[in-house]
């Protein structure tokens, strides 16, 4: 156990140093350390998205979310791949348990923002972000990522570009893990 912490804080230190293939092998043995550990998957699918690695993301954070269904932060992150590699349907599979979470969350707000986004209703989309943002006093660069989406939609209803395309793939300017490790304990 404490050397799956140790790896999983070693990879965290060198993804917050700019290196993430060196990340990407320190998540590697930390789940070959624990391989009952969600962590180590999360944190690679998240490495994998912020290089782009969409097969190898999607399948680390489907294999975090089988190891630990309670993970909604992984759970969110899947989904958020899937919606922003154009298969919402696959999506809102993923993120349906996290509707079923209390109204203090902020996660329910912002698939439902993402669920009005895909009917191309903007103002019930930022209506649901502005909600979820409210209740995520605890995920600084969860709601930046919001942000960034809310942009486009201001964006969209102004009239310019459509609001997929203004600010790109949501899962390329994904927040980073480091920020994450305070969703839970590694097992």
């Amino acid at each position: 156990m404490l050397e799956t912490e140790a790896l999983v804080q070693a990879g965290l230190a060198a993804s917050q140093e700019g290196e993430p293939l060196k990340a990407l092998h320190l998540f590697a043995r930390a789940c070959d350390a624990n391989p009952a550990s969600a962590m180590p998957h999360f944190l690679m699918g998240s490495e994998y998205a912020a290089l782009g690695d969409v097969e190898r993301a999607e399948t680390a954070l489907a294999n975090a979310v089988v190891l630990a269904p309670a993970l909604h932060i992984a759970r969110y992150q899947l989904g958020l791949l899937q919606f922003s590699s154009g298969r919402p349907s696959l999506a809102f599979v993923s993120w349906g348990p996290l509707l079923e979470l209390d109204d203090a969350q902020p996660l329910p707000y912002f698939v439902r923002g993402f669920a009005a986004l895909a009917q191309d209703d903007f103002t019930a989309a930022q209506a649901h972000f502005e909600a979820g943002l409210l209740r995520n006093p605890d995920n600084p660069p969860l709601s930046a990522d919001i942000q960034k989406v809310m942009a486009s939609l201001a964006q969209a209803k102004a009239g310019s570009e459509p609001a997929a395309k203004s600010q790109g793939d949501p899962v390329a300017e994904h927040v980073l893990v480091s920020n994450y490790g305070k969703f839970g304990t590694l097992h």
